[in-house]
Formats: C-alpha cells, structure tokens, sequence
C-alpha cells in the first residue's frame, strides 16, 4: 500500500503534467487555462449541489432510524471528488467528476466497497488475533462431526468443571 501511495503521488503529477502540455500544445496555453478554470467552476457547482442531496439523503435516512450505509458512502466520495477537482489538471478531474457525478457515483462506490473490502480482510488474516474466532461450519457433515464430540456446530469443546458458590 506504501509503493501504492508513493507511486500514485509521484506519478500522478508527472502525468498531470505532461496532459498539461499536451493539450497546451494543441489548443494554446491561454485556453488551457480557460478549460482549468472553467473545469474548476463546473466542477464547484456539481460538487455543491450534489453535497447537499448527500446531506439531505443522510438526514433522512438517520430520522427514519435505518443505517446511512449508501448516504455516507456518497457523502465521502463527494468530498474526494471535490478535492480532486479543485486540483489543477485534467486527469485528476476525470476521477473527480467520476466520484461526484450522479450516475457515476454508484460505480464508485462499489469500486471502493470492494477495495476496502479487499483490504479489511488482508488486514484480518495478518492480524494476531484472526484464528481466535474460527469461521463456523454450515455443512451438514461437520455440523454433526462436531456435535459427535460435543461440540455444537463444529466448535472446539473445552473442558471444564462448573462450581457453585453458596451464597450466604
């Protein structure tokens, strides 16, 4: 994830870049700069509106008592998209418009459900503590292998006397 993050900051602005001068060379430096800005000034509008419907979905979704599990996803790739924005360069704002866009957003937050996914359970199996809990068994044939000897549902069974204080 280091070499992920040290390549992504230094790649990326090489790329933004030379995309920079790319585009300078065929339509002229001071309409680049145009396009940034008005790039940026879109970008600003679209991210204002569409942090509000974020606020608004996850004020509703907390006063009707259910879980804002999409509404906060939305809010936070809202924020990212809006960052990503208002930095200077194309290439940053496709990925910003991506996470901002309404009909965009929802391949984004798949896309990052599944990388932190991904990444809780890597971060899980390295953990000392991940065969503390070990994954219970749905089959049959090891549900009754386990309740054999005395173990419900396939569990180690641990032995051990019960003592009743007397209580005066």
């Amino acid at each position: 994830m280091r070499l992920l993050l040290f390549l992504a900051f230094l790649v990326v602005p090489v790329l933004e870049i030379w995309l920079l001068i790319q585009v300078g060379s065929v339509i002229g430096g001071p309409a680049t700069v145009a396009l940034l800005i008005a790039d940026s000034l879109l970008g600003a509008w679209i991210v204002r509106r569409e942090g509000r419907r974020a606020w608004r979905a996850l004020q509703e979704a907390l006063q009707s008592g259910r879980m804002p599990n999409r509404e906060l996803a939305d809010g936070g790739l809202v924020l990212v998209g809006g960052a990503l924005l208002l930095t200077p360069g194309f290439f940053t704002d496709v990925f910003g418009f991506l996470c901002v866009l309404p009909f965009t957003r929802p391949m984004m937050r798949r896309l990052g459900a599944w990388f932190f996914e991904r990444r809780v359970k890597r971060m899980a199996a390295a953990s000392p503590y991940a065969n503390l809990f070990p994954p219970q068994s749905t089959s049959p044939s090891q549900a009754d292998a386990g309740a054999q000897h005395g173990a419900p549902h396939g569990g180690r069974v641990v032995h051990g006397e019960v003592i009743k204080e007397d209580r005066d």
